[in-house]
């Protein structure tokens, strides 16, 4: 595996787990049983993306990448002083919707700065991208 393939894969696995966590800590306080289930939909889709990288990662003996644990906190407690003062569905949807913005953004950079990735690599950055689309485009609806 290639050093930019490595590099890329590592950020599509960092990507997931920090959506993963973002939406593990909504979960429990979301109070709409429809934004709830779209938010467990997109979590799993998310995991199994994840995997999906995982299992690349592994077969070339490369190690997965945590998000960083000062990304982890501070995404953590923004989260939380947020929802201390408001955890409608709105406000849920809109932290979210952030978060995919994020997501999008950063992977986007990467794909393009990784050109020497493989096809693979570089298909499931591009996918995890569209579900961070999709995801932000069926939270619109609770803004």
């Amino acid at each position: 595996m290639n050093e930019d393939t490595e590099k890329l894969l590592k950020e599509v696995n960092s990507g997931c787990k920090m959506a993963t966590n973002s939406m593990e800590q909504v979960m429990p306080i979301t109070k709409n049983k429809q934004l709830k289930a779209i938010i467990e939909k997109y979590n799993g889709m998310h995991i199994k993306l994840g995997d999906e990288c995982h299992v690349l990662l592994n077969e070339s003996e490369n190690d997965e990448k945590d998000p960083s644990l000062m990304a982890k906190a501070m995404s953590w407690i923004s989260t939380e002083m947020k929802l201390m003062l408001n955890d409608d569905s709105h406000k849920v949807a809109d932290i979210l919707i952030d978060g995919c913005n994020m997501g999008i953004k950063s992977l986007s950079e990467y794909v393009n700065k990784y050109t020497a990735a493989t096809p693979e690599s570089i298909d499931i950055a591009k996918r995890l991208v569209q579900l961070e689309k999709d995801f932000m485009n069926e939270l619109l609806a609770y803004l």
